[in-house]
């Protein structure tokens, strides 16, 4: 690639690159209608120096996707260049070291199953086609995360193309301001084509739902959050809420024990506790591996729908934010709309807040508004009734909001995404990309 012609324009790039070009969607939400000069199927490093180099001489935007999975669709620029890692996935255990290699392109699925050959868990978030490292690199709430902390917590390396071509790893020893910013800064440094985390002994673990009708959602979150007092690291809680079988809201608990399996499944455990909160109408939990359980919840979310994600971190589920989640839920306006609930406790709520890029270390839930629609002329309705909830919850919710989510418009709460550690992101971002060739998840500039 390199005799790519000079000048920024669109058809000369596809012209270049059309051995790499491949012609598909590559975002999950329908809505991105924008559409890239060209897309770079990178299988190696070099693929991936020779893209950013042709993007910045041809004068092109440049974005990055790992699985497609991001709802805004910055994965692509309208008549930019795409470098598309999906084929960079390899995934190398070292059982003896507790750790994992990742490629750029790895999806959560895919790192799960390999650790899981081994006995191990890598602490990940809740669905299978998620790119691992675009996850981490923003963030990561998941179900081991009262135990082990969030997905950043956990990423130890990272081999980095940097905007001048320059390959550099990011470690302790190595470049440990990058890694400071990797953890949690998102994208916007360079490209991560590969990550080392660790990984942990835990072979098998306790899940399942437990599903509450919705009359019953106000008391029986009032007692969940007494027992969050007591509750033990190794259980994590997400909570929906969302269209039953019937069509009917429900609540829905979505346990996740990692601690000792004979406690996990003990009547009197911490577990079945959960069952015992008001009347469910379903109440199942056994031993399963979090590979099964990530790939049943990545059903919920095709490729080629409409989306709009919102998010708020309220630190308390009180009965008043309980009581904004019931209003806008009875009147969500499609069967796959759906509340999610994140759980932030444990040892993520541990690590302290300037240690990584993630500036929000206080106990709290991450709410996860997600409308999904199939058909472009009711997109105003949906995309309303998320930024209603959103708008709703703001009262009771801390400013910012998790920033893998955050909305390119979502102006009250960018600002405020990082914390205390927004002016040293700054900084990093002036040393790393002076020229803004990178442009990920939202930054506080």
């Amino acid at each position: 690639m390199s005799d790519l012609p000079d000048g920024p324009l669109a058809v000369p790039v596809a012209a270049a690159l059309r051995d790499r070009v491949r012609p598909e969607r590559i975002v999950t939400d329908a809505a991105v209608v924008d559409r890239p000069a060209a897309v770079i199927r990178c299988g190696e490093v070099g693929d991936v120096r020779a893209g950013v180099a042709a993007a910045q001489r041809l004068g092109v935007p440049l974005s990055v996707r790992g699985r497609g999975h991001d709802w805004a669709g910055r994965a692509r620029r309208a008549g930019g260049l795409v470098l598309d890692l999906s084929g960079m996935n390899s995934v190398r255990v070292h059982p003896e070291g507790g750790q994992v290699t990742v490629g750029g392109g790895a999806s959560v699925g895919e790192v799960l199953s390999a650790a899981e050959e081994h006995g191990l868990v890598a602490v990940t978030g809740t669905v299978d086609s998620v790119g691992m490292v675009g996850l981490a690199t923003g963030g990561g709430y998941g179900p081991l995360s009262g135990r082990f902390g969030l997905a950043a917590d956990n990423l130890v390396a990272a081999t980095v193309v940097l905007a001048d071509g320059s390959v550099v790893i990011a470690d302790e020893t190595g470049d440990p301001d990058l890694l400071w910013a990797l953890r949690g800064g998102g994208g916007n440094f360079g490209v991560v084509v590969e990550a080392r985390f660790d990984v942990h002994r835990v072979p098998s673990v306790v899940t399942g739902t437990v599903i509450y009708p919705l009359d019953q959602a106000t008391e029986v979150l009032r007692r969940l959050r007494e027992l969050h007092e007591e509750m033990p690291d190794e259980l994590t809680v997400q909570i929906a809420l969302l269209s039953g079988p019937d069509g009917a809201p429900v609540l829905l608990l979505a346990p996740t024990w990692c601690g000792p399996l004979a406690t996990g499944l003990a009547e009197d455990g911490p577990v079945h506790a959960l069952a015992r909160l008001g009347q469910p109408v379903v109440a199942a939990v056994a031993e399963k591996r979090l590979a099964e359980g990530a790939a049943e919840l990545g059903t919920m979310f095709p490729y080629g729908r409409h989306v709009e994600i919102r998010t708020r971190s309220v630190p308390v589920l009180s009965d008043d934010v309980t009581a904004v989640l019931i209003d806008h839920v009875v009147r969500k306006p499609a069967p796959l709309t759906a509340v999610s609930l994140h759980s932030f406790r444990g040892a993520a709520a541990r690590v302290a807040p300037q240690a990584t890029a993630f500036g929000t270390r206080v106990p709290h839930h991450m709410v996860e508004i997600i409308s999904i629609w199939t058909e472009e002329r009711e997109s105003p309705t949906h995309r309303q009734w998320a930024r209603d909830l959103a708008s709703a919850l703001a009262p009771y919710s801390l400013p910012g909001g998790y920033p893998n989510l955050l909305a390119p418009d979502a102006v009250d709460q960018i600002p405020f995404g990082f914390g205390a550690n927004a002016e040293r992101l700054r900084t990093l971002k002036g040393r790393f990309d002076p020229d803004g060739v990178f442009s990920a998840i939202p930054l506080p500039f």
